[in-house]
């Protein structure tokens, strides 16, 4: 029987304020017979229905406590709890429909229940699983799914050169298996992904040349006008590719020949914008060769600068930088990430140093001096932003091309 401490009427402000404790504690709510909040030292919070079945207790998981509200799991234990007393063993026909999941239904059900409301970069790792695992896994029983299995698709990409999306891959299925075996919704005793030594990153230092520079702008005329001004607008501004992919006009501040692009940095689900990278709103200056693009894209108030035909922002940037390299004989190949780096290496390069190069492309900086200082240095990020750009189109008049300003 619970103790008296840990059997009470549950609320949200208790479940969500709980704190974890050395070992697994349960709360048993007094609304609901058979129902306990579960909080785990790891912090993870879930209910559990608990019930007898022939003199021995079983437990059915309801869910994550941050998915459902207590309000939830009362109704769904008390419609469980009719089942029960009409002899019905839950966690059995549970367990059964468990073994007969397939991975596709599981990677499902990872989006919907988890994925979606808790993990911001959650339409990446879904394309990666839809790409590469499914094809393969999707049919199969979920505990049918071995080591051997996994290591069949990491080596594979590893073997042809994809080393960081074989690591990128295997994160996205040991996600699903590790949030299968939490909350129970898989017949699976470990995570298959386990024990496979991830590849090691390499770092990356390449930025384009000033005899580059020029190559690459001529180049983004012939992929695609979306895919080729994104580009231009990435090395102009030094943001990340994901955040000029999803430019918004109604985040554009117009002023004389330039405009402050205010990002916010949590996610906009009704407008598609994903937020920043560290959850932190961000103010860059667009300088006149940036906002330029802005302008040739056409009016608008609201929606994507970077849009397709049905209105969503534009994707491929990373085939474009391929075919732009191919093109222009870069050798390495240059990625999108590889812009950013170059505009950062100007703006240290031209004198202005680390810090401010920092504050404009949004690295969070961290420490006491962050908090306290409250100068938005926004004189000096239009002063840079507009040098490099001029730096950008004017560095060898053989090679790059001017951009007009009216």
């Amino acid at each position: 029987m619970p103790s008296q401490a840990n059997h009470k009427r549950l609320t949200q402000r208790f479940i969500d304020t709980v704190k974890p404790e050395a070992k697994r504690v349960l709360y048993w709510d007094a609304a609901q017979k058979g129902l306990a909040l579960q909080v785990e030292p790891s912090g993870h919070k879930s209910f559990k229905l608990i019930y007898k079945r022939n003199g021995r207790s079983r437990w059915f998981t309801i869910g994550d406590a941050k998915a459902i509200t207590i309000g939830t799991a009362r109704d769904i234990a008390q419609e469980l709890w009719g089942q029960i007393c009409r002899g019905i063993d839950v966690q059995a026909d549970k367990a059964a429909a468990r073994k007969a999941a397939t991975f596709g239904d599981l990677a499902q059900r990872y989006v919907d229940e988890h994925a979606k409301a808790r993990n911001r970069s959650w339409r990446q790792a879904d394309k990666l699983v839809k790409a590469y695992l499914l094809p393969i896994w999707g049919g199969l029983a979920v505990n049918d799914i071995r080591r051997a299995d996994v290591r069949r698709v990491f080596n594979g990409l590893t073997d042809k050169g994809h080393k960081v999306l074989a690591n990128q891959v295997l994160a996205a299925a040991s996600a699903i298996f590790n949030w299968a075996i939490r909350e129970e919704v898989a017949d699976l005793a470990a995570n298959p992904c386990a024990g496979i030594r991830r590849n090691q990153p390499q770092a990356r230092d390449r930025i384009l040349s000033d005899a580059e520079l020029g190559k690459f702008w001529a180049a983004c005329d012939d992929i695609g006008l979306m895919q080729g001004r994104a580009l231009r607008m990435l090395l102009l501004t030094g943001q990340r590719p994901g955040e000029v992919a999803h430019m918004r006009r109604e985040h554009l501040e117009p002023l004389d020949l330039g405009a402050w692009w205010n990002m916010p940095g949590a996610p906009e689900p009704t407008t598609g914008w994903p937020g920043t990278k560290n959850g932190a709103s961000h103010r860059v200056w667009l300088s006149f060769a940036a906002y330029d693009i802005v302008k040739e894209l056409g009016p608008g108030c609201d929606g994507f600068v970077f849009g397709t035909d049905r209105g969503g922002a534009i994707s491929g940037l990373d085939a474009a930088m391929r075919d732009i390299s191919k093109t222009c004989g870069f050798t390495p190949p240059v990625r999108p990430h590889d812009l950013r780096r170059t505009h950062g290496t100007m703006v240290t390069r031209l004198g202005f140093g680390r810090d401010a190069m920092n504050r404009i492309q949004n690295h969070k900086e961290g420490g006491i001096a962050s908090v306290y200082d409250r100068h938005d240095y926004a004189d000096e990020m239009r002063q840079i932003q507009e040098r490099v750009a001029r730096q950008i189109l004017d560095e060898d008049a053989k090679n790059v091309i001017r951009f007009e300003t009216a």
